[in-house]
């Protein structure tokens, strides 16, 4: 019986050390993972960083690879929050330079407003925006300026957190 791929959401807080990041990555890709977004960043505390990978795989296949994640040098917690009990917060930051002109530039600016994304560079026939939201927002922000022309953009890749009190882990 074939499962069915979906993305997931795999955050990993480690120890901020040199190479970890090949380490996960490497894991991730040797395993035959398909990477989608990988964000990774120091964290409160500058001993440790956290790492979030938005990955394809079914279900068996991810658990596998939560497994060995957490069974690498270096790695303090997994979680996959697509499928944990947990709620979680996760959130993509997006700049975006979108073609306009006098008359199309109003229209742009309350896309913008409705999504309260920040206008951060305006040129003539240009505006980048930044917008932080869910996939699905930025989605929607990126399906409503399309027709105006993009330009290019620049995303982060998702970040997570688990919502509430922190759950104990190991």
């Amino acid at each position: 019986m074939s499962q069915t791929k979906k993305k997931h959401t795999l955050s990993a807080l480690v120890e901020n050390k040199f190479g970890v990041l090949a380490r996960v990555a490497g894991m991730l890709s040797g395993r035959g993972f398909n990477i989608e977004t990988l964000n990774v960043g120091p964290t409160h505390n500058p001993a440790y960083s956290r790492i979030t990978a938005i990955v394809v795989a079914d279900d068996a296949a991810l658990d596998r690879c939560v497994k060995a994640l957490d069974k690498l040098i270096n790695v303090i917690t997994v979680r996959d929050f697509s499928r944990d009990e947990v709620d979680h917060v996760a959130r993509e930051l997006i700049l975006c330079k979108v073609k306009c002109n006098k008359k199309t530039r109003t229209e742009i600016l309350e896309i913008a407003g409705l999504f309260r994304a920040k206008v951060v560079d305006v040129a003539q026939d240009s505006l980048v925006i930044e917008f932080t939201g869910t996939v699905t927002k930025i989605t929607a922000f990126l399906d409503l300026v399309g027709p105006f022309g993009i330009i290019e953009t620049a995303r982060t890749g998702a970040v997570a957190l688990p919502r509430g009190p922190k759950k104990k882990t190991k």
